[in-house]
């Protein structure tokens, strides 16, 4: 007697169908299709790894009294900190670095807010200097430095030849304690102004019209509009120019250094160049990684301050 064929139960798929067979074949997801995301996230995993190498080593080699003078080093646990926060040269680097920071990033936010405004025009002038503005970006800090030490000479320099015309002779600049903090921040506000030119113009273009219509129908005054319009609009774009140049004013380097190296005196020795005349003058590197140490605390505090806070400016701005 003959077996009768096995027929598919009316709750189960018909697996000789095409479709069944064609639907199994989709299931088999590829290795590649698996291994994307760990593809596309594998230079970040690098980068990360070569970030924390050199920083755990940093925060190794900050517990020795690593010298470039000797062959060999000793683990002396929190001794270079004790005698860091013992130095007063240590606070006054703290000084000098927060007053630079803080004045540098100030001058330029007042005047990439103000140029923006004033470029926020469509007239040849204001698209004309849209491009010529963007110059000091595309121009090394160093080399910028150089250029204003050749503008700024008392013998060949075109300012000190232009402050002369003024009554004022023989400005002293970058080679009196008294002005050299002022140099620094004009040579740092020529550089990197035009960044927060850039952002703050890119805010202004983005700005709905129809509330600033509004306020001119009902008589808002250019402050009124500004204050209460403008500038609570713009403010997440404002805070992230700040964020940028804020850490960066806290790591400066290249500008003092060019100019003055720290000089006259100790007046411009701010945390990064302390740290690297220590460990490159006095060839103390186990003393001097503390305060690049110290100098990473106040970056990631302040970056994360104004990150949290340029969060929830972003949500005000968008009504949430």
């Amino acid at each position: 007697m003959q077996a009768e064929p096995k027929r598919n139960s009316p709750l189960s798929p018909p697996t000789s169908t095409p479709i069944y067979q064609e639907i199994t074949k989709k299931k088999k997801v590829p290795f590649l299709r698996k291994a994307r995301p760990y593809i596309i996230l594998s230079p970040a995993f690098l980068l990360t790894i070569g970030i924390l190498i050199p920083f755990g080593m940093a925060i190794y080699y900050s517990f020795t009294n690593y010298s470039f003078k000797y062959s060999g080093y000793e683990f002396v646990g929190i001794e270079n900190y004790i005698y860091m926060f013992k130095d007063p040269g240590f606070w006054k680097s703290i000084g000098v670095t927060l007053t630079y920071a803080g004045l540098g990033t100030l001058i330029q936010t007042v005047l990439g807010i103000g140029i923006a405004l004033l470029l926020n025009r469509e007239n040849f002038l204001a698209k004309s200097l849209r491009i010529v503005l963007i110059f000091p970006l595309v121009i090394a800090p160093v080399i910028a430095t150089l250029v204003w030490q050749l503008m700024t000479n008392n013998s060949v320099g075109i300012l000190s030849k232009w402050l002369r015309a003024f009554g004022i002779n023989d400005f002293t600049w970058g080679a009196d304690p008294n002005t050299a903090l002022f140099t620094v921040l004009v040579i740092d506000a020529w550089v990197f102004t035009p960044f927060v030119i850039i952002l703050v113009l890119a805010g202004l273009r983005s700005l709905p019209k129809a509330p600033f219509e509004s306020a001119l129908i009902d008589g808002g005054s250019a402050w009124f509009t500004f204050k209460n319009l403008t500038l609570p609009m713009i403010m997440p774009m404002l805070l992230i120019a700040v964020l940028f140049r804020l850490m960066l004013s806290l790591q400066m380097f290249d500008i003092i250094f060019a100019l003055t190296r720290g000089g006259p005196g100790d007046t411009l020795m701010t945390l990064p160049l302390t740290a690297y005349t220590e460990a490159f003058t006095y060839k103390e590197l186990g003393y001097a990684l503390p305060y690049m140490l110290i100098l990473w605390v106040f970056v990631y505090v302040v970056s994360h301050y104004l990150v949290k806070y340029w969060s929830h400016t972003q949500k005000r701005a968008s009504g949430k």
